[in-house]
C-alpha cells in the first residue's frame, strides 16, 4: 500500500514543509522527521490498506466475471461459425467484438477509481499530518523542518518524528521500524486478457 502512495507523499513533501520564522535573536534550528514512516505508524494506515485490497479484489470479480462472459461467448462462436446463418454470425461478432471493447474500457475505468479511491483516502491523513509536523514545530522551536530522505547527515536529537507521533496520538515508544511495504495487488490485470476477436465475415455475395 505504501509504494502505491508514494506520489502522494512526494507532492506533500515538496510543497507543505514550511518554514517556521523565529526572530532574529533566536538560534536557527532545524528538525527532520520521515512522512512515510509517520503515516505507517497510523491506526489509518492499516484502513487504508483493507480499503484498497477491497476496492481492488471488487474491480478484479467484476473484471474477471466480465471475461468469464467474453470466453464463453468467443468458444460457442469458434465452434458453431461454420453453421450459422450469416446475419446470426455477423451479429455474434459484433457483440465479441462489444465485448472485447467493454473489456479494455473497464480496465482503464477501474485503475482510475482505484486511484481516486486511494486518493480520497490518503489526503485526508496527509494534511492531519502535516499539521501535526507544524505544531509541532511551533511548540518545539523549530525554525524549519525537513524531510530526512534529503538529509545526508544530522544530529539524533533533530528527529521530531517521536514528538509528531505523539501530537498524532501514537505512543513513539511502541512503534515498530519501518517495513518494506508490499504493494497491494492490482485490480486491472486478469489472468489474461482478450487477444483474438473473430475476424469479421465478408457480408458480400459473390458474383
Amino acid at each position: 500500500m505504501m509504494n502505491k502512495i508514494k506520489t502522494l507523499v512526494v507532492a506533500f513533501l515538496l510543497i507543505s514543509f514550511a518554514s517556521f520564522a523565529q526572530s532574529s535573536d533566536q538560534p536557527l534550528k532545524i528538525g527532520y522527521t520521515n512522512v512515510e514512516y509517520i503515516l505507517l505508524q497510523l491506526p489509518e494506515s492499516k484502513q487504508i490498506e483493507s480499503s484498497l485490497k477491497d476496492h481492488s479484489t471488487q474491480l478484479e470479480n467484476q473484471l474477471k466475471g466480465k471475461y468469464a462472459d467474453y470466453e464463453s461467448k468467443l468458444q460457442a462462436y469458434e465452434k458453431g461459425a461454420a453453421t450459422m446463418d450469416k446475419t446470426i454470425r455477423e451479429d455474434k461478432e459484433k457483440e465479441l467484438m462489444n465485448l472485447n471493447t467493454s473489456i479494455q474500457e473497464f480496465q482503464r475505468n477501474a485503475q482510475q477509481s482505484l486511484q481516486q479511491k486511494e486518493k480520497s483516502l490518503v489526503d485526508p491523513v496527509i494534511a492531519k499530518i502535516d499539521k501535526a509536523i507544524k505544531d509541532v514545530a511551533k511548540e518545539n522551536g523549530y525554525t524549519y523542518v525537513i524531510s530526512n530522505q534529503a538529509l545526508l547527515a544530522g544530529p539524533e536529537d533533530g528527529d521530531i518524528s517521536p514528538l509528531v507521533l505523539k501530537k498524532l496520538g501514537v505512543d513513539p515508544t511502541k512503534v515498530k521500524a519501518t517495513p518494506e511495504p508490499a504493494a497491494a495487488k492490482p485490480a486491472t490485470t486478469p489472468a489474461k486478457t482478450p487477444a483474438k476477436t473473430p475476424a469479421k465475415s465478408n457480408s458480400k455475395k459473390k458474383n
